[in-house]
């Protein structure tokens, strides 16, 4: 089983590049708390997905720190078909075209998950336990759900794919910038601005989908389609819960829902740094992780 770690964003609202923010004594970032998750609870394959210019960072760090108990392989988000219509854009084409890239190197059933993300232990056991009797012949993947209230920032709004489910499987995932006002949950879909106020605890999608190697071929037919307009080359993104739930609605695949019941914690927002370095102490605290992480 490989972990998929998609950590090529720019952290528009955080002001910077979060994934490479330390969050512990040791300067640890989120991702080595996935990553230290993920091996125990089994997986064997790291494949970090990144830009370019960020690529000698990981190799420095994230790499020195796990080398001697994971594999480790980077793959670099690159932009060849913008060089080739000479279409500059500053932000990378989006999550489904990072897992394309990662086509020639992930040949196993693989977890995906966003680097600046917290998912807890728990998320990571569901994902293993899905992965481990998937058949690698078949589009039937899955998506490790939090509970809404478990996802928010104190410090203003946050993009989520709220889920529409039917007999355990997923048939629609919504994305939505939500936040609190005035203790209501409020959200507003990003494709229609429809307002509306979803249930404190609606399944919503974190990013952390459980794959097969299947993905590919609709992941290559569904960038060709996108990229013949360069229109989307220059300003949108092609993304990995659009482009599943497209799968979805032409019945090509069933995308399982797994509830998990862990508490995100992650730095949306400059202000959300110091929750996280207070909630990842806690759970040194209480035996979870080691007080060193990787010593």
């Amino acid at each position: 089983m490989d972990l998929v770690v998609l950590a090529g964003g720019m952290g528009s609202r955080f002001g910077g590049a979060k994934q490479i923010e330390g969050i512990d004594e040791e300067n640890n970032f989120i991702m080595d708390y996935s990553i230290f998750d993920a091996i125990e609870c089994g997986f064997e394959n790291i494949v970090i997905i990144c830009q370019e210019k960020h690529k000698n960072v990981f190799e420095n760090t994230v790499l020195k720190r796990v080398k001697n108990r994971v594999k480790v392989k980077f793959v670099v988000q690159n932009d060849d078909i913008l060089q080739k219509y000479g279409i500059e854009r500053e932000k990378p084409l989006g999550t489904a075209h990072a897992i394309l890239c990662a086509k020639d190197v992930v040949k196993d059933n693989f977890c995906v998950i966003n680097a600046d993300d917290f998912y807890g232990r728990g998320g990571f056991e569901l994902a293993q336990k899905f992965l481990e009797n998937a058949d690698r012949q078949k589009s039937v993947f899955a998506n490790i759900v939090y509970k809404l209230k478990n996802t928010l920032s104190e410090n203003g709004a946050v993009k989520r794919g709220i889920c529409e489910v039917e007999n355990g499987n997923i048939k629609k995932i919504t994305e939505c910038s939500i936040e609190v006002v005035n203790g209501k949950i409020c959200a507003t879909e990003l494709d229609t601005n429809k307002k509306f106020c979803p249930d404190e605890n609606a399944p919503v999608s974190m990013n952390m989908f459980c794959l097969t190697p299947k993905i590919f071929d609709f992941l290559q037919s569904e960038f060709d389609a996108f990229a013949s307009d360069l229109e989307n080359l220059k300003t949108k993104e092609f993304l990995l819960p659009r482009t599943i739930g497209k799968m979805c609605s032409k019945h090509l695949t069933e995308l399982k829902m797994v509830e998990c019941n862990e508490k995100w914690i992650g730095m949306t927002y400059k202000e959300d740094k110091q929750i996280v370095v207070d909630e990842l102490k806690k759970l040194k605290d209480h035996g979870i992780y080691p007080k060193k992480l990787w010593e």
